[in-house]
């Protein structure tokens, strides 16, 4: 098929490159203009432009993409379908009717759940078992189109949101091609979604601050939901702390309030690093990163800090 594709980071890539493998003419990709990035503020390319260099195909990086030149620029480019992934623009109701096949985007969720910016961050912060990654022909909604194929995945309860991002980037490229697939030979049927939905907002900074009140399941999700990016913090010693690791234990210790113990007050040492009191059980800090610093050990933290028990995060 005679294809547009139109993506920007890490998550459109596995979708690029399968198009490519499975022999398609794509004819233009259209991504984001190159911005700062990194501590340097360097100017740096995004993923698909590089993939789409390295594979010599044509591309494209309009700061607007509802300008009449760039429409233009699609409608001369004869698309037969539009691929969406994680592109990061609006598309306005002229592009969405110029190929004959619609413009077909993978979202990383089973819609109509998490429909918006930050479906895997959400996912994983709320504690979901289970996700998805869900093709549809887009309307000029978000994410409110017709659905054409779905594919579950399930998400361990330590899971964070990289892992369970590559795990539904890979999944999203192999339900495109099945999608691409069933529209060339006509068998698919869209659906449209229920009119019962949820939204997964684009993360503020008020989302990454741990609230130590709240329960050690709810924190723990907090963590690892994100992790990589853009990190859940706290402070100790009036000094900003990132935590990437925190692991659920076995026990009482985390079922019952220990005696005495405030939310976020340092109650024990352990293996991999210590225990935290939060509003309801303890959680486990392995991993954390002080402002400034590299991510280190929770253990070298509580050492080089010469941290005393009974000290609290806040």
């Amino acid at each position: 098929m005679r294809l547009v594709f139109m993506g920007t980071p890490d998550f459109s890539v596995p979708s690029l490159e399968a198009l490519y493998t499975a022999g398609h003419e794509i004819v233009g990709v259209f991504t984001q203009p190159d911005r700062p990035a990194g501590r340097g503020n360097k100017i740096t390319a995004c993923p698909v432009k590089i993939l789409a260099q390295t594979l010599k195909l044509p591309l494209f990086q309009p700061a607007k993409i509802k300008t009449p030149e760039i429409v233009n620029l699609i409608k001369n480019l004869q698309p037969e379908c539009i691929i969406v992934v994680a592109f990061g623009q609006i598309l306005s109701k002229e592009i969405l009717q110029l190929p004959p096949f619609g413009c077909v985007n993978v979202h990383a969720s089973l819609l109509p759940a998490y429909r918006g910016a930050a479906p895997i961050h959400w996912a994983v912060i709320n504690g979901e078992s289970l996700t998805g990654v869900t093709t549809m022909l887009m309307d000029e909604g978000l994410d409110t189109g017709d659905m054409l194929l779905a594919r579950e995945y399930r998400i361990s309860s330590s899971a964070t949101t990289g892992e369970v991002h590559d795990a539904l980037a890979k999944i999203g490229a192999e339900v495109l091609i099945e999608t691409i697939q069933g529209l060339e030979k006509g068998i698919l049927t869209p659906i449209p979604q229920p009119t019962e939905f949820t939204y997964a907002p684009l993360l503020k900074r008020e989302h990454e601050k741990l609230e130590w009140s709240w329960n050690s399941a709810t924190i723990h999700n907090r963590i690892r939901g994100l992790n990589p990016w853009p990190g859940a913090f706290t402070t100790f010693r009036h000094e900003q702390v990132k935590i990437w690791q925190g692991n659920m234990p076995d026990g009482t210790v985390n079922k019952n309030k220990l005696q005495g113990a405030v939310p976020g007050q340092i109650i024990a040492l352990t293996a991999n690093g210590f225990m935290v009191q939060t509003g309801e059980g303890a959680i486990e800090i392995a991993e954390l990163q002080p402002a400034g610093k590299k991510k280190m050990k929770a253990s070298d933290f509580f050492n080089g800090r010469r941290v005393q028990l009974g000290e609290c995060f806040s």
